[in-house]
C-alpha cells in the first residue's frame, strides 16, 4: 500500500495500520486484506461484488473495519455488503470510502448496505467519505443504507463527508420494530460546484419504536445541497428530524422535511434552519486575534463537531 492509499485509510478510517479483530479492506475493486475472529465471520457474495459479515449472538465489545479505496483513475463499482448482527450482540462496525483521482476520467463507488438486527441488538456505525488528488475527474460516491430493526434493538449511525467528494447521492432507509430505536448524526460540507443530495426514509412500524435524525451541513462557494428527510409514524411512536445548515457564497441548500401520523399516538416533530454565519461571532473572534477566514472556519469546525 503506497502513500496515497494510507493516507485515503487513514482519512476514511482512522488507521495507520492493519486495525485489531474482523476486517476487510477493498483497495481498487479488489479484496486487499481480511480478517475472521470466532465471533465475527466474512464471506464473499458468488453473485455479486460485496461480503456478508455474520455476527453471533450475544458478541460484545469487537468491531468490524471495512474500508474500500480507489486511487485508479476511471474506476467505477458497485458493492453490496449485507451485515446479520445476532441477539443482543454490542458492536462497532466502521466503514467509508476514500477516492483519490489524479486523472481526467470519473471515478465512483457505490455502496449498498444492509444490516439485520435480531432482537436487542446494539450497533454503532461510522461511515466516512473522503477525496482528494489534483485531476479533472470526477470522485462520485452514493451510499445506501438499509436498516432492519428487531425488537429492542438499537443502531446509532455517525456519517460525515466534509472533503473532495464532487458528487453524491446518499439514502438512508430504516424500518424498526417494537421498542427498537435508530439514531442518524449527519455531517456534511460542500464547495466549488459540489453537490450532495442526502435522503432518510424511516418508518417507525413497532410499538414504543423511536429515531433521532440530525444533519449539519457547510455549503460554500457554489455547491448545492438537498436535504430530504421522511419519517412515518405507525404506531405509538416517537420520530424527530431536523436540519441545521450553514450557507456561505452563493452557495444553494434545499431542506424537505416530512412527517407523517398513521397512528394516534404517533409523536412526530421536525426542524429545518438554514442561515449565514451571524456578523457577531465572527467580530468576536477576530478581537481574540484571529483574521476573518481564521474566524470563520473556527465557527464551522464548531458547528460540525
Amino acid at each position: 500500500m503506497d502513500k496515497i492509499e494510507r493516507n485515503l485509510l487513514e482519512q476514511i478510517a482512522g488507521l495507520h495500520e492493519i486495525p485489531s479483530g474482523a476486517y476487510n479492506i477493498r483497495s481498487n475493486s479488489q479484496s486487499f486484506a481480511r480478517n475472521v475472529t470466532a465471533n465475527i465471520n466474512i464471506v464473499t457474495k458468488e453473485d455479486k461484488p460485496g461480503i456478508d459479515v455474520y455476527i453471533k449472538a450475544g458478541t460484545k465489545r469487537e468491531s468490524v473495519h471495512i474500508p474500500v479505496i480507489i486511487s485508479q483513475s476511471g474506476l467505477e463499482e458497485i458493492v453490496y455488503n449485507d451485515f446479520y448482527i445476532g441477539e443482543d450482540a454490542d458492536v462497532l462496525i466502521v466503514a467509508g470510502c476514500g477516492i483519490h483521482n489524479g486523472g481526467d476520467a470519473r471515478s465512483s463507488h457505490d455502496g449498498i448496505h444492509a444490516f439485520h438486527l435480531a432482537k436487542g441488538a446494539k450497533v454503532k456505525y461510522v461511515e466516512k467519505h473522503y477525496g482528494s488528488g489534483d485531476g479533472k475527474g470526477e470522485r462520485v460516491m452514493n451510499p445506501t443504507t438499509e436498516v432492519y430493526i428487531d425488537k429492542d434493538g438499537y443502531m446509532e449511525m455517525e456519517t460525515v463527508q466534509i472533503k473532495g467528494v464532487d458528487s453524491t447521492k446518499r439514502v438512508t432507509k430504516a424500518v424498526l420494530g417494537d421498542n427498537a430505536t435508530l439514531v442518524v448524526s449527519e455531517k456534511l460540507m460542500t464547495h466549488g460546484t459540489q453537490y450532495a443530495e442526502t435522503e432518510f426514509d424511516v418508518a417507525l412500524n413497532g410499538e414504543n419504536s423511536s429515531t433521532h435524525v440530525v444533519s449539519r451541513s457547510v455549503a460554500k462557494e457554489k455547491s448545492h445541497q438537498l436535504f430530504l428527510s421522511k419519517v412515518s409514524g405507525n404506531n405509538k411512536c416517537s420520530g424527530h428530524t431536523e436540519c441545521d445548515a450553514i450557507i456561505m457564497d452563493e452557495a444553494s441548500v434545499q431542506a424537505i422535511p416530512e412527517i407523517t401520523a398513521n397512528s394516534i399516538d404517533a409523536s412526530l416533530i421536525h426542524e429545518a434552519a438554514i442561515g449565514k454565519i451571524a456578523g457577531e461571532q465572527i467580530i468576536k473572534l477576530m478581537t481574540l486575534g484571529l483574521t476573518e477566514k481564521e474566524a470563520e472556519e473556527q465557527i464551522i469546525n464548531g458547528f460540525l463537531k
